[in-house]
């Protein structure tokens, strides 16, 4: 048998690598200009290697009855970690993901290719735009996990892009998007009081160091007109490896404190990772 090698491709957005993960024979590691974005195991497409992939993933599980198809729309697409997943776990579910770097979608499915049958779609356009041309009531899930190197793009932030969001989603439909910040959580709490404007229910998942402003790091944001099941939710959450919290109502407003909504022209990226937070030699 060949021994699998790294496969470098420069793309629209950046130098993007695969690496062989040394452990699992067909498990694949993608970076985009040496930050982490995505890992797949094609021989078990369950297996969640990243702690907020793991994250999203618990709430994939929570939302609607196990197995039952969801129609996902997935804002970035990576090496499609979470798209094999939810096929794996949902069988029947109809997935479109979205990504600006096409060089990278066609990479990922030239190298780490689709099974048949997943009902997964690949469009390579701008998440923003995408979503402001798709259907309304359209999606029972949204999972945005949109980076430019390490940053979230000021447009996939803003006040008008959570009400496109709101539209595209089904009455209970749910909101999930992967960001990242550290104390003071200027854009954190920015984000949660912009999508409290739109949706009833809030929760918010991430590591206690994380949120007693320790490091910086994730945290999954779960935005919805129903309540989400956090108590199923944070037992999952609380067993993994890395244990998390799952923080929703008067503790989470109190987190958010008078952080006020942002709209489209004082949109901001999500900040800089320090040195060294995410970067594979």
């Amino acid at each position: 048998m060949n021994e699998a090698i790294p496969v470098v491709r420069v793309t629209e957005h950046g130098t993007a690598k695969l690496m062989p993960d040394v452990d699992r024979e067909r498990a694949w590691l993608l970076t985009v200009d040496g930050a982490p974005q995505s890992y797949v195991d094609l021989d078990e497409p369950t297996y969640l290697e990243f702690e907020y992939a793991r994250r999203l993933g618990h709430v994939l599980d929570v939302v609607a009855e196990a197995g039952a198809p969801l129609d996902v729309l997935h804002l970035g697409g990576g090496a499609l970690t979470l798209p094999r997943y939810v096929a794996a776990t949902r069988p029947g579910s109809r997935q479109d993901v979205v990504d600006a770097d096409r060089g990278l979608l066609e990479l990922v499915t030239e190298q780490l290719p689709l099974a048949d049958g997943t009902g997964i779609a690949l469009h390579a356009a701008d998440a923003r735009g995408w979503l402001e041309g798709a259907p309304g009531d359209s999606a029972d899930v949204l999972i945005a996990d949109v980076f430019g190197g390490s940053r979230i793009p000021a447009h996939l932030t803003s006040l008008d892009y959570a009400r496109e969001a709101e539209r595209v989603l089904r009455g209970d439909g749910v909101y999930l998007a992967n960001l990242a910040d550290s104390a003071p959580f200027d854009f954190l709490r920015s984000q949660l009081a912009t999508f409290a404007a739109v949706f009833e229910e809030l929760a918010v998942i991430a590591e206690p160091g994380v949120l007693r402003g320790r490091r910086f790091g994730n945290a999954v944001l779960i935005a919805s007109h129903r309540p989400v099941d956090v108590a199923a939710l944070a037992r999952r959450t609380a067993a993994d490896a890395f244990p998390a919290r799952v923080e929703h109502g008067p503790a989470l407003r109190e987190f958010v404190g008078g952080a006020r909504p942002v709209g489209d022209a004082d949109a901001v990226p999500s900040p800089e990772p320090p040195g060294g937070t995410f970067g594979i030699g």
